[in-house]
């Protein structure tokens, strides 16, 4: 029983090191549209809404296929083969990237791409809930979650120096080498292999179906929309406003647009912790604590004048803001009835995607158009957080919600349940 203590947090830390070379991929267009030659090859000049579209697009098609793939993905291929599936199309897309040419073929590259990401936190999700118990859920929840900042961090950084050292183009294949040569092999070494989908024989349609009526959906979709809303629209002009407002030279700006996302790390561990500690029906004080602090600090991001005062408060606004990433799969786990957990977190993730996918468009367009500049965008992203904020409360006030039934069939994660 201890090897399978053991091996089930191997599986977590090779998904763990599969989402943060994930989102390295997601990242790497907010550096490229700081470089000249990359936005006069597709023409993007100073257009700011069009360079925000590259996320956008990106976004559009990961939250379409969260929604749709994923009942497919649990229905008939589980977490190891969905994954592999997945990061060999990561590793072919993002290799012929360069050989687009023109902004409209990139895009709809982009779109393709993340297609193949799409059911990525769905699997994850499936994997934790099927190989942890009911209370132990956040720590694993947060260390698979932690690649969101990890990759973040280390992928601005990375990106900017396959950049400076092999070219745009080369950065594109340093990233296909980092998916299918460190990715590929972790998830088969270490995510257990085995019989196909469960949970009751239901199909791709059934378990959709199932997953609708999971208890508070639409209160944990709001802040899935507002959490990834202010994951994208910040990550997405980061570096420019580093580099174009707050005059940061280009190695300043390396350094100090991954440090939000490292703080975000370690909080988000700590909102794991914290998860695991609260009572079932007060998750959402986590969803409470993280939305409110980093309001306070976005909104001082605006106010402040000091460059370096702007910069220490957008570190904090990610601390508090990785605290609330843990309880959004809690919550789902929670409530989604059995064999559905991977169905209902695509939902959320994938409608929070499509939502959220407008952000980095409509922060270059509130940038270029409302005469405040970054103020404005920033503006936009405290805003998100006052929405969490705002369910983080009802949630907390409302009374617990029955589990759906549909019996206690083990969720697929190809082998079985393991039990520490």
């Amino acid at each position: 029983m201890r090897s399978l203590h053991r091996f089930r947090w191997a599986g977590v830390l090779a998904l763990l090191a599969v989402v943060t070379i994930s989102y390295v991929d997601r990242v790497n267009v907010s550096v490229l549209i700081t470089d000249p030659a990359f936005l006069a090859h597709f023409g993007l000049g100073h257009d700011r809404a069009a360079q925000g579209a590259l996320m956008s697009t990106f976004l559009v098609g990961y939250g379409v296929a969260a929604l749709l793939l994923t009942p497919w993905y649990e229905a008939a291929l589980g977490v190891r083969r969905g994954l592999v599936v997945s990061l060999v199309s990561w590793s072919l897309l993002t290799l012929v990237s360069p050989v687009a040419s023109a902004a409209v073929v990139l895009l709809a590259l982009r779109l393709l791409l993340g297609s193949a990401e799409g059911p990525l936190f769905s699997l994850k999700t499936m994997y934790v809930k099927a190989r942890f118990d009911d209370g132990e859920l956040g720590r694993p929840n947060a260390v698979t979650s932690m690649g969101v900042s990890l990759g973040s961090a280390i992928g601005i950084p990375l990106v900017a120096a396959a950049t400076v050292h092999f070219g745009w183009i080369g950065s594109f294949l340093v990233l296909a080498a980092l998916n299918l040569l460190v990715g590929l092999p972790l998830v088969l070494l270490f995510v257990a292999a085995g019989r196909g989908a469960q949970g009751g024989g239901r199909t791709a349609r059934q378990r959709f179906t199932a997953a609708l009526r999971t208890p508070r959906l639409g209160w944990i979709l709001l802040v899935e929309i507002a959490t990834l809303g202010y994951l994208w629209g910040s990550s997405s002009w980061l570096p420019s406003y580093l580099l174009q407002e707050r005059h940061f030279s280009l190695a300043q700006m390396g350094v100090l647009a991954a440090l939000p996302f490292l703080v975000s790390l370690l909080s988000g561990f700590a909102g794991g912790w914290l998860v695991d500690r609260l009572p079932p029906a007060r998750v959402a004080a986590a969803l409470v604590l993280g939305s409110a602090g980093t309001v306070v600090c976005t909104t001082a991001v605006i106010l402040v004048d000091s460059r370096w005062l702007a910069a220490a408060a957008l570190v904090l606004a990610n601390g508090f803001w990785g605290l609330q990433g843990p309880a959004i799969p809690t919550l789902v786990q929670q409530h989604a009835a059995p064999g559905t957990v991977g169905s209902a977190y695509g939902l959320v993730n994938g409608i929070g995607n499509l939502v959220s996918a407008a952000l980095p468009a409509a922060v270059g367009a509130l940038i270029s158009v409302s005469g405040r500049g970054f103020a404005a965008g920033y503006g936009l992203l405290a805003a998100t957080q006052v929405v969490t904020l705002a369910v983080g409360l009802v949630l907390l006030r409302r009374r617990p919600a029955p589990r759906p039934a549909g019996g206690a069939a083990p969720h697929d994660i190809g082998a079985g349940r393991g039990r520490g």
